[in-house]
């Protein structure tokens, strides 16, 4: 596993970045000797998955719960084929109210929106985007025990921002008010680009958005996806458009969280495509020209950042060798992605708001799926224990 080098040389240096324990890790290089595995991989086989899955519903000397009763929750982008249902053409629970009653069954106590549309048949209406609409789903929340701890919502597209925009993200932070959450964000990166220019820009930006959502008592955060974990583009010789070519090896959310108030803005991390940026983003060309490698380790990055990281999204994956990600999406703790370990290094668990998602979850052959795939979900999410030492 040439490609995975660390600093020290270090086997267990490596296996910590790679967030695997010892016999995941000696298995990943058996397969990857074996030639199973033509790329990097950064979980564990799917016996092995399965088999920390058999033990999920069990302590089984292990230590205390990773994930607190409070700190459960789900983004409602897993389930949005239930909220977009016609409850007057189905039995299954349809539009917010009746999700909320679902999820409440299931265990969560805590949801992040994705937008406040659902079907026009739903009680409501089909937009609840509105001051009312916001204070009827505060009801619906508070009758079934759940609280709203985010949204991917409306972050403005202008830069200066135009008093349309400026009106309708005040709007959006008074919702967020109504409903209770202490964070709102959106499901995008600050920028696409690759030049510190630009994440300069953004970082202006998210700064001046962070200070509005502070004075009515908001945290505002970015979520990321895996390419805003790859490298920066900040030296070396420059293109035909005078941009640089070559990294220093700093990553560009890395560079973010440097170029942005502590006080003003915070990040989600989506610890799927975390790993999946692990995968592909692992050599550099420096500015000498020569290629470095430099391994990504997702929860070192927030341990090191702890408070910036309020929220995640809890996704898993298993192996893939034909999708250039490195994993495909399943129902959490279905995968490979060590969770353990991952929660079990940041720590904080009072702190963190971990959002099991899975974007796979709707099915146009089996409306019942994301429902019963959040269930699941929400199990092995519960049944997290720390290791015993």
């Amino acid at each position: 596993m040439t490609a995975f080098n660390d600093e020290s040389g270090s086997g267990d240096a490596l296996r910590r970045a790679l967030g695997v324990n010892r016999r995941r890790f000696l298995s990943t290089c058996t397969a990857v000797a074996a030639g199973a595995v033509a790329a990097p991989v950064l979980g564990a086989s799917p016996a092995l998955a399965q088999d920390r899955g058999r033990g999920h519903g069990h302590d089984h000397g292990r230590g205390h719960v990773l994930v607190p009763p409070g700190k459960r929750g789900i983004i409602l982008y897993t389930v949005r084929d239930a909220t977009a249902r016609d409850p007057l053409a189905s039995d299954l629970p349809s539009g917010f109210r009746e999700v909320f009653k679902q999820l409440a069954r299931h265990g969560y106590r805590q949801v992040e929106f994705a937008g406040y549309n659902q079907h026009a048949n739903a009680p409501g209406g089909a937009s609840l985007e509105s001051v009312a609409g916001a204070r009827l789903l505060r009801s619906w929340l508070d009758d079934y025990g759940l609280r709203a701890q985010g949204n991917h919502g409306f972050i403005p597209s202008s830069w200066p921002l135009t008093s349309a925009d400026l009106e309708t993200f005040k709007k959006h932070l008074e919702i967020a008010n109504i409903l209770g959450m202490d964070h709102m964000g959106t499901g995008g990166d600050p920028t696409g680009s690759s030049y510190p220019a630009d994440w300069d820009v953004a970082a202006d930006k998210w700064n001046a958005l962070g200070k509005i959502a502070r004075r009515e008592g908001i945290k505002l955060y970015t979520h990321n996806h895996d390419s805003a974990y790859g490298f920066l583009l900040d030296g070396g010789p420059l293109d035909a458009q005078g941009r640089p070519t070559r990294s220093s090896g700093i990553r560009k959310l890395e560079y973010f969280l440097k170029a942005t108030d502590p006080k003003l803005v915070w990040l989600e991390m989506d610890i799927f495509w975390a790993h999946v940026a692990q995968y592909k983003f692992h050599t550099y060309t420096a500015h000498d020209g020569s290629t470095r490698e430099k391994v990504f380790d997702p929860a070192g990055l927030v341990a090191r950042n702890n408070k910036r990281y309020p929220l995640f999204h809890a996704k898993d994956g298993v192996v893939s060798t034909t999708n250039g990600m490195g994993y495909d999406m399943v129902p959490f703790g279905t995968g490979v992605i060590d969770y353990t370990t991952f929660f079990s290094r940041v720590g904080e668990r009072n702190y963190h708001n971990p959002m099991v998602e899975d974007d796979n979850s709707p099915s146009a052959t089996d409306p019942a799926q994301s429902l019963r795939e959040a269930k699941i979900s929400y199990d092995n999410l519960a049944a997290l224990r720390a290791r015993r030492h």
